[in-house]
């Protein structure tokens, strides 16, 4: 699998840029700033529908613009899909497959799969909760439009119950008719909660589970004198899930729900469900948040993204591998063990602030960015490409590259 085009209208720092990119290595340069993270966070986002870095929308569109577009042409094993979407800074954001409208945006998933490994990778060791969940559902989502709809639909129901849970209170107290509408409304919000809540967590074991033995391997091989590293997924409100079926996890959930009703209209909040729980990464016994040190840190979260790339190739799917000004990172042995793994990628997109961070062992393409500013405002622009720098590749800069 491959990116073959890349157009980006309005994303970020970006007003229009147009890319032919080809299989192999291809290194974005330039200084920090000028735009090279957007191109890979413009591919990540068509890829899952989320960010790496924000969490709305708006930040990705530019500046004075009230939407933006992300197009891109996959080619996978000869066959040949061409993904767009227009995000909007206000409002649901629209998608086409082939020029052909699709009925939701999450229809785009699948058709690009990539592993993207960025500086931010680190709260997936040291961070918050949120931050693993939303790796695995990163993980989720690149399965398919159908693994996505039960985690829209629980998102949408928890809403609606914390919302109630929020008033539930006052109108317990009250009591009468407005009481046993409040109740009556909670045991079916509950039911639906807890249906879709077995589902996300099933699709989230069952992921999981795959990437535990690639995760386990590729941590082994970075850090071979180090102790084992496993992933344990943790469940909250003292839920404790013994088979990873959806109608079981669901019947869990509604039990606990049961038993919890009292506190979460005290508190106004649901306690227990998949957006509260956890994965924990273990090191030996210990889990690793705040016990890892420094390096053990970057090498486990190394480990979970080329984890991620084995679980996809596992599915007989070769991800587009994003690395995003990584090497700057890492120290010379994690260099070593990345530039290895790597090395049989058959699209590899890196970002640098520095030519040199980039290991020598990589040649391909050097695409180098810059910024303009001008009455039009400040902009990303492409200023230079060439073909393999290494000493006796390097050819005069090419054209074909258009940011108009």
């Amino acid at each position: 699998m491959f990116v073959r085009e890349l157009h980006l209208r309005d994303f970020r720092s970006w007003q229009a840029v147009d890319l032919d990119l080809r299989p192999g290595p291809t290194v974005f340069t330039g200084r920090n700033g000028f735009g090279k993270t957007n191109l890979l966070e413009a591919l990540f986002y068509l890829a899952t529908l989320r960010s790496h870095r924000v969490s709305s929308d708006a930040p990705l569109v530019h500046s004075g613009s009230a939407s933006a577009l992300v197009t891109a042409t996959v080619e996978n094993e000869g066959r040949e899909l061409t993904a767009e979407l227009r995000i909007n800074a206000e409002g649901a954001n629209k998608a086409s497959i082939n020029r052909s409208p699709a009925r939701r945006s999450r229809d785009l998933l699948g058709i690009l799969r990539t592993v993207l490994f960025a500086p931010e990778d680190l709260s997936l060791v040291r961070g918050d909760p949120s931050d693993r969940r939303r790796f695995i559902d990163e993980l989720v989502a690149q399965r398919g439009p159908r693994w996505v709809a039960a985690r829209a639909d629980y998102d949408r129901v928890l809403r609606q119950r914390s919302a109630l849970l929020k008033t539930a209170a006052a109108a317990l107290r009250r009591g009468g008719d407005q009481a046993e509408s409040v109740i009556s409304t909670l045991d079916v919000w509950d039911g639906q909660l807890a249906d879709l809540g077995g589902q996300v967590i099933a699709a989230r074991l069952q992921v999981l589970g795959e990437l535990e033995p690639h995760f386990t391997r590729s941590y082994a091989s970075i850090a071979p004198h180090s102790r084992p590293a496993t992933l344990r997924y943790r469940p909250a409100g003292g839920v404790d899930f013994e088979t990873a079926t959806a109608e079981a996890i669901s019947e869990i959930l509604g039990a606990r729900l049961r038993e919890l009703r009292d506190k979460e209209i005290e508190r106004g909040m649901c306690l227990v469900g998949p957006h509260r729980d956890d994965i924990d990464i273990v090191l030996g016994t210990d889990v690793a948040k705040g016990f890892a040190s420094h390096g053990e840190s970057w090498s486990l979260a190394l480990a979970l993204r080329l984890g991620s790339v084995e679980l996809t190739r596992a599915e007989g799917i070769e991800p587009v591998i994003m690395l995003d000004d990584v090497f700057a990172e890492l120290d010379a042995k994690r260099r070593e063990k990345l530039v290895e793994f790597t090395a049989g990628a058959e699209q590899l997109l890196i970002t640098a602030a520095v030519a040199d961070d980039i290991p020598g062992e990589i040649g391909g393409r050097r695409i180098f960015v810059d910024v303009v500013e001008d009455s039009d405002g400040r902009r990303s622009m492409v200023v230079g490409d060439e073909s393999d720098p290494r000493p006796g590749n390097v050819e005069e800069p090419v054209s074909g590259v258009s940011d108009e």
